[in-house]
């Protein structure tokens, strides 16, 4: 089995912490982790894709153990994460690459596939949006009440998403067996969202996310021009993207492969092999 290495890499004068492992001549795939966690949700998956393909994992800036400049000193939006991410890539010298989203990582991952259509070998995406079709009311109406106009009435809602309760929430709900989960996941993440001045970072992006909606037409335009392939691997039972988000993309990818889960929004957590199943029948097929 290959070795997982953890390396830092300077992106526009920030330090940004990758996970990488498998041969460097391989066939590639990026792994972009969603809120409130990070690398650390793939921690399992990488030594299972290592033996055949160049796996990267980075953490956000802001998240895991990338810097966290504070708000104040750095703009935190999707744009400027992806941006980042973007120049580890090129540091890295990947040109060509399958991509992984899950929830943040999701948009962060669009905005690649848009700058850079032609390196994306293939999409695999695990309760990660890009439809409107996908966002349950429930979850994200106090979202978007807050990005419309953020102050004292609407902030303490979305705060609330940094709370242990509700990070534990996001693992387990969903979950015919909550037993399968570790409290190491939600005890981890919520450790690292409770550092000084992270609560401000995880507002601004909240206000910021938004903006993630107008580039769905150009996400389905994409999908549709350049027929990449798209496999969505979905909790069925996630109460944040709903399984709506994952057939969606039948409207607009050439002949997607859907699977649900019957699990939550962190599926890896409770169905890792079945999850790795998919993926490697997929990219085996897909990739050369």
């Amino acid at each position: 089995m290959s070795s997982v290495r953890h390396r830092t890499a300077t992106v526009d004068g920030h330090e940004i912490f990758y996970r990488e492992a498998g041969p460097a001549d391989a066939p590639a795939i990026v792994l972009l982790h969603g809120f409130p966690t990070s690398s650390f949700m793939f921690r399992e998956l990488i030594p299972l894709l290592a033996d055949d393909y160049h796996v990267i994992a980075p953490d956000h800036l802001g998240f895991g153990h990338s810097a966290a400049p504070g708000a104040d000193e750095f703009t935190y939006t999707f744009d400027t994460l992806a941006e980042l991410t973007s120049g580890l890539l090129d540091q890295l010298g990947l040109d060509r690459y399958a991509l992984y989203v899950q929830d943040y990582g999701a948009p962060i991952g669009w905005r690649l596939a848009l700058e850079h259509p032609d390196r994306i070998s293939a999409v695999v995406t695990q309760n990660g949006n890009g439809y409107e079709d996908g966002f349950v009311d429930a979850f994200w109406a106090d979202v978007w009440a807050y990005a419309e106009n953020p102050g004292p009435s609407t902030e303490p809602a979305v705060r609330a998403a940094l709370s242990r309760d509700a990070i534990r929430w996001q693992y387990v709900h969903g979950v015919p067996d909550p037993s399968l989960i570790s409290p190491d996941t939600w005890e981890h993440d919520f450790a690292l969202v409770s550092r000084e001045g992270n609560d401000e970072i995880q507002l601004a992006l909240f206000r910021d996310y938004q903006n993630n909606r107008p580039l769905y037409p150009l996400l389905h335009e994409y999908l549709r021009t350049s027929e990449v392939p798209v496999l969505a691997v979905w909790g069925r039972n996630d109460e944040i993207f709903g399984p709506a988000g994952a057939q969606a993309f039948t409207r607009d990818a050439k002949d997607p492969e859907v699977h649900l889960i019957d699990g939550g929004h962190f599926l890896l957590e409770s169905h890792l092999k079945l999850v790795a199943g998919y993926l490697h029948g997929f990219l085996s097929r897909v990739l050369p």
